[in-house]
């Protein structure tokens, strides 16, 4: 009892439920995971703030109200809403750096952060815009539960429409790992090591953003994923970002897919995903402020 026999795998049932729902699914759970914990550990790297994560230049709002946009006037089709959330995730990334360059205040780096604090403010409010004029018994309910977050629609079409992008920057942002390193550095001394800063921090945020956009079209907002995984690597691989990287990749992917699986198991009605991580995350940073620091040097 509990093992599969050769009937069990030349079942029809079994055949669509797992190639068709689990599958899908499975790898979903793993890219969205993979893809925002990578995204925040660049982004706690670039901004050197641990409490960065990838929704923070308007990205998770962007990809709200596109969603919310998209669900209002063109009703439940699902991939007009992908479409629509990716192309403002990405937009309210585009809007910060543009933004950024506009300010006279401090550096870079901080402008960059006041920016994306104004585009997800900015999105936050189309947001609360676009709900007070849905409809309250059709529109209302779809909208929040896409914010709630979840993978309870996975398909193939989904996995074609997302893995070339979520792949192709992961692996470049994997190449590019020890230059990450670089870029945390002073912009003068990082200038003297043959770093085009500007433009090489531009590319970078653009691998780690678009893999977030194109999974948040899919699962609605799923938080503390890119928050909480980034500190847990770097407490396991230290701060190189050769090896935390890498980390971070691993422990998200397989964080998402436990989340997902709980989710899916623990009620008998699927819990949302955004609603879990949330919960889980919180639990597992509380429990990291309180370990012991580790000692360097």
């Amino acid at each position: 009892m509990g093992f599969l026999s050769p009937g069990d795998l030349s079942d029809p049932l079994f055949q669509n439920l797992t190639l068709n729902y689990r599958l899908p699914r499975l790898i979903l759970a793993m890219l969205l995971g993979m893809s925002l914990s990578a995204s925040g550990f660049v982004l706690q790297m670039i901004f050197q703030n641990p409490l960065v994560e990838p929704g923070f230049l308007g990205v998770s709002q962007g990809a709200a109200f596109g969603a919310a946009l998209a669900i209002i006037f063109f009703g439940s089709s699902l991939i007009v809403a992908e479409v629509a959330a990716s192309l403002f995730s990405l937009l309210g990334l585009f809007l910060s750096v543009f933004l950024a360059r506009k300010l006279r205040y401090g550096g870079w780096v901080l402008r960059l952060i006041l920016a994306g604090i104004a585009i997800s403010a900015f999105f936050s409010a189309g947001v609360g815009v676009l709900k007070y004029l849905a409809d309250p018994l059709k529109q209302l309910p779809e909208i929040t539960f896409w914010l709630l977050g979840g993978l309870w629609g996975s398909s193939w079409s989904q996995v074609i429409f997302i893995f070339s992008p979520v792949l192709l920057c992961l692996a470049v942002l994997f190449s590019f790992r020890w230059r990450i390193n670089l870029l945390t550095l002073e912009e003068s001394t990082a200038f003297s090591l043959g770093v085009r800063v500007s433009r090489e921090r531009i590319l970078v945020l653009l691998l780690a953003v678009i893999p977030v956009a194109a999974m948040v079209s899919i699962s609605g907002i799923v938080s503390w994923i890119g928050l909480i995984i980034p500190h847990i690597a770097r407490r396991i691989s230290g701060a190189n970002a050769q090896f935390a990287l890498p980390s971070s990749l691993l422990l998200g992917g397989a964080f998402g897919l436990i989340c997902d699986t709980v989710a899916r198991t623990a009620l008998a009605g699927e819990i949302p995903l955004g609603i879990l991580t949330s919960l889980l995350g919180a639990v597992l940073f509380l429990i990291f402020l309180s370990l012991p620091q580790r000692r360097t040097g």
